[in-house]
């Protein structure tokens, strides 16, 4: 298999400090969602001028710095899908990022999750093809290696509930099969998305600190999809709370 051949050269044809310029003040740490409407809404909360944009061959990215509290954030609205979000996230450390929170939906496996209740993954099922590129051909690949311990108290002390697990990440929303999902639930996964896997593989390789967590959504069984508060507009007060956690567990790593 092609994606077997991993290259362990850290040096590429094309680098992203080859079109990124390092930013000199460029904060340290980063927050990002998928949500767009989410990404609006915690946009407005804070104090925050723009910094750059960079973009991919089809959409632009404005990176925002916020304040919070005497601090520096930097803000950006995350594209989906594992390549475009690790293309994205790479220009994001040649600026300057060492540190970031991502946070975004997930389809859950265990209908017991309730809608918009946190899920922190541990290990991702590698069924995307981004993160390949990035580390040796594995099944699952760790998620959270460097800050698990610092998330899992911080959500302790503040006394917020969630669940922890794998996660299986796929670029084929529209191939989710039954036989896979039964296989993908067989090997401990309890929810799915789209980017873990390989932005995990990215951090590894990188480098850097970045701490994913998921907010559930819709749920998957092997009886019917239910798509519960999966649309951009639904459930947007109990969103906002996950966003300002979010930048609260970025204030603590």
């Amino acid at each position: 298999m092609i994606l077997e051949e991993f290259d362990q050269n850290r040096k590429a044809i094309i680098n992203p400090e080859d079109l990124i310029e390092a930013i000199s003040d460029f904060p340290s740490t980063a927050v990002s969602c998928f949500a767009r409407e989410t990404f609006k809404r915690l946009l407005e909360n804070f104090n925050h001028e723009w910094i750059t944009t960079t973009s991919m061959a089809n959409i632009d990215i404005p990176i925002y710095r916020i304040f919070v509290g005497g601090r520096e954030l930097a803000l950006f609205n995350a594209p989906v899908g594992a390549s475009a979000c690790v293309a994205i996230l790479e220009d994001l450390i040649a600026f300057g990022m060492k540190k970031m929170v991502l946070f975004g939906t997930c389809g859950v496996l265990d209908e017991d999750i309730k809608e918009t209740s946190i899920i922190i993954p541990t290990a991702a099922i590698r069924d995307e093809g981004t993160s390949y590129h990035y580390q040796v051909a594995s099944d699952e690949i760790e998620v959270n290696a460097d800050v698990l311990d610092c998330l899992l108290n911080f959500l302790d002390k503040a006394g917020i509930s969630y669940s922890k697990g794998k996660v299986w990440t796929t670029d084929g929303i529209y191939r989710e099969t039954i036989d896979k999902l039964r296989r993908r639930k067989d090997a401990g996964a309890i929810c799915v998305d789209m980017e873990c896997s390989a932005v995990a593989a990215l951090a590894a390789f990188r480098g850097v600190s970045i701490c994913h967590f998921f907010y559930a959504a819709d749920h998957l069984s092997e009886e019917k999809w239910d798509m519960r508060s999966l649309p951009n507009h639904a459930n947007l007060d109990e969103k906002d709370k996950i966003a300002d956690l979010a930048v609260q567990i970025a204030l603590a790593l």
